[in-house]
């Protein structure tokens, strides 16, 4: 098998399109199961003890001749052992200066560029050469020609990693985990929560564990070839299932068993399409399994496996052909999911109800399998105010004894809150709060519409509040074929940033707004694109990049720029990043600084070097934003804010009855006086603050003392100056 002719199936995206004229058995999946990845560990051991000299020759075999103009790709033994080998004969051990069977030159050619490898690295290539040999049988064996593309090119890529001792990355079209958001283990968490969030402890349990055992499942389903499901499920929707197999056999079921590669849980990468497509023929199959397997089953498991979980998994199956589901939204609310919205199964007293809330059972009695760092997304649902899905209007009545329930523990709450000396009573702001929000209960002219020095985002709030103008969230994918109209809006992005962006390549621009890994925030007015931002999300690392942001000019001085960055803050809360980064040209840091970008950077460099586009002549800025504001809404806040504490000035002032005459001893030639001597300023509650405090003087002697130092110094710098 050689490498230099081979075709990459993965970056030939017509070879992934091949199917075969009938249905093929696949033979591989021997491979995973426990007996044979034990017997693997055990080999991967026994090659760690090899010595030395038997390791060289082993990974000479998959290493390249060093010897000058020598196109040699591996050592190849001059005594080749007998075949079939035989029991009674030893191999004997090879030397450095055993010439190869091909090229000739001696095995020390071929294994120089190991001489002076740590131990540690040699046994690292050494368990890779162990995974090529088990993917070299796969290839042989697999029946299948599309899986078989996927193993040749696996079965390429960690000998080329052999050949320059790097790490296996697997490259190409299929981009890098996870495939889609949510997750399926996020969505069962959210199902779980979203149904059985309003149960008692014991039912609840129950349900968690038949999650628990679900998610179990599908980690270890092996998805049947594309060829073999065409048969009885159509073309339908094919050519998005041969991209997900895949991508679960590069990242799923090839590692499980060459553990070279990064393995990943197949629920924590892919996302509903993946589960919809196997969903049916899995439900299927695993209830014939545990049906002909029950009588080996204990009598509990028994009862949970047969009775629970083929409800269960009919429930789950409405939200996952469901059209509008709450459970796969990535704003999915925990709260919305505590107050359930299903009638509960069995009768359970408020008691039960309310004793933990569903999100806080996930805390405490267990956790679903935790997912890679290098995912970025927990199964802590998503709090959003706006977001309440809820797609039945009836709600039991053991739910809203828990809504009566948790309302008077926070009335409790907040009687027990230490009051601070000089605060406001809450019945006073309150009454501010509902006379500065209905202009009808304040006396004088209307200033609603447009208040004295309004923010620069507030005609932009509210031509979005009367529908004027709108914000999505658009980019291409992989998975998926995008709809006409995201692609008329990316067009439309692409046409406004070249515009605005003269200096920056028409290609370039093209390249990164269709680019999958990168998404755009598009205003929306008169249904047609006249701003937006692209920016590149790196969960990982905790950071978003912004790459273009522009307003076509005849927009421009309306405070869209700055409530379409507020948008794009409240998008990245969302998803739990908090820092921005942009390279910002001299046109663009004075917009940046308006909006909270400075160029001292509070992320690691660590952290975005090597990630971020570096562009000459540019400015690093960076912006963190604060997970406690909402910042859409920022600036009306901070205004009624300033309006409560102008009335509540207001009201202390006329609480006042006390008025004292006017200063005269200004008349009599005083110059100045104490702040504090000023009559009824102290009777306000006026106290001085320790900067306007005036400090004591210092001893006589010891500023004598000072300035003698000082003047020494002085002394000394000028004899070093001359």
């Amino acid at each position: 098998m050689s490498d230099a002719n081979s075709s990459d199936p993965l970056q030939n995206g017509t070879d992934l399109q091949q199917t075969n004229k009938g249905p093929t058995q696949s033979t591989t999946g021997e491979m995973s199961r426990p007996n044979n990845l034990q017997r693997i560990a055990q080999k991967k051991a026994m090659v760690r003890g090899y010595p030395r000299n038997k390791k060289l020759e082993k990974l000479a075999v998959y290493s390249s001749c060093k010897s000058e103009s020598c196109k040699c790709n591996g050592w190849k033994n001059p005594n080749p052992p007998p075949t079939p080998p035989r029991v009674d004969v030893s191999q004997p051990l090879a030397s450095l200066t055993d010439p190869c069977r091909s090229c000739g030159h001696t095995l020390g050619n071929h294994v120089s560029h190991l001489e002076t490898t740590a131990e540690e690295e040699l046994n690292r290539l050494l368990r890779i050469v162990v995974d090529v040999e088990n993917l070299f049988i796969c290839v042989h064996k697999e029946e299948d020609s599309e899986t078989k593309q996927v193993y040749f090119y696996l079965f390429k890529l960690l000998r080329k990693c052999i050949l320059n001792m790097s790490n296996p990355t697997i490259e190409g079209p299929l981009g890098n985990p996870p495939f889609e958001k949510p997750s399926i283990a996020k969505g069962v968490t959210n199902f779980v929560l979203y149904k059985f969030g309003h149960l008692a402890q014991r039912e609840w349990q129950t349900m968690y564990d038949l999650a628990k055992m679900f998610l179990h499942c599908l980690n270890h389903w092996k998805l049947e070839t594309p060829t073999s499901r065409q048969q009885h499920a159509g073309s339908e929707d094919m050519a998005t299932y041969k991209v997900n197999y895949t991508r679960w056999l590069c990242y799923c079921h090839v590692p499980a068993f060459c553990d070279s590669l990064p393995r990943y849980e197949t629920t924590l990468i892919f996302g509903r399409t993946l589960l919809r497509s196997v969903f049916q023929t899995m439900r299927r199959q695993l209830l014939d399994k545990f049906r002909a397997e029950k009588e080996k089953m204990p009598p509990e498991k028994r009862t949970l496996v047969l009775t629970h979980f083929p409800r269960f998994l009919s429930m789950l199956e409405e939200e996952v052909y469901g059209a509008n589901s709450p459970i796969w939204d990535v704003e999915f609310s925990q709260n919305a999911a505590n107050m359930a919205t299903s009638p509960p199964t069995t009768p359970t007293t408020p008691t039960q109800a309310t004793g933990m809330s569903g999100l806080s059972r996930f805390t405490t009695s267990g956790t679903l399998p935790t997912q890679s760092a290098s995912i970025g997304e927990t199964f802590t649902a998503i709090t959003s105010p706006s977001s309440t899905p809820g797609r039945r209007s009836s709600r039991s009545d053991t739910g809203s004894e828990l809504k009566r329930k948790l309302e008077e523990s926070f009335t409790i709450e907040d009687v027990k809150r230490r009051r601070i000396d000089g605060d406001v009573l809450p019945e006073v702001v309150a009454e501010i709060v509902a006379t500065i929000t209905e202009p009808e209960k304040m006396l004088g002219p209307d200033s609603s519409m447009f208040p004295a020095h309004a923010a620069r985002d507030e005609a932009a709030r509210q031509e979005e509040s009367k529908g004027v103008i709108e914000f999505h969230v658009v980019g291409n994918s992989l998975s998926h074929k995008p709809t006409r109209q995201t692609l008329i809006w990316l067009i439309g992005l692409q046409n406004v940033f070249s515009h605005q962006l003269p200096r920056m390549p028409k290609e370039y621009i093209t390249r990164l707004v269709f680019d999958p890994k990168h998404k755009c925030l598009a205003l929306i007015k008169d249904m047609k694109v006249i701003g937006g931002i692209c920016f590149r999300m790196f969960p990982s690392q905790g950071f978003t990049e912004i790459v273009f942001c522009a307003v076509t000019s005849n927009e421009q001085v309306k405070g869209y720029g700055t409530h379409m960055m507020n948008h794009l803050k409240d998008y990245h809360l969302k998803h739990s990043i908090i820092h921005f980064l942009t390279f910002a040209d001299e046109y663009a840091i004075g917009y940046f600084k308006k909006q909270g970008f400075s160029k001292e950077i509070k992320l690691p460099k660590s952290a975005y070097l090597g990630y971020i586009k570096d562009y000459e002549g540019a400015t690093l800025m960076g912006c963190e934003l604060n997970p406690k504001i909402c910042y859409t809404n920022f600036s009306s806040v901070i205004r009624k804010q300033k309006e409560i504490v102008k009335k509540i000035i207001e009201r202390k002032q006329k609480q006042m009855e006390k008025v004292y005459p006017g200063l005269k001893c200004f008349k009599e030639g005083v110059r100045q006086i104490p702040i504090e001597s000023i009559p009824g300023l102290q009777e306000m509650g006026w106290k001085a603050t320790p900067e306007e405090n005036p400090e004591p003087p210092m001893d006589p002697d010891q500023l004598l003392t000072v300035l003698k130092t000082m003047l020494n110094q002085v002394r000394v710098s000028l004899v070093h100056l001359m």
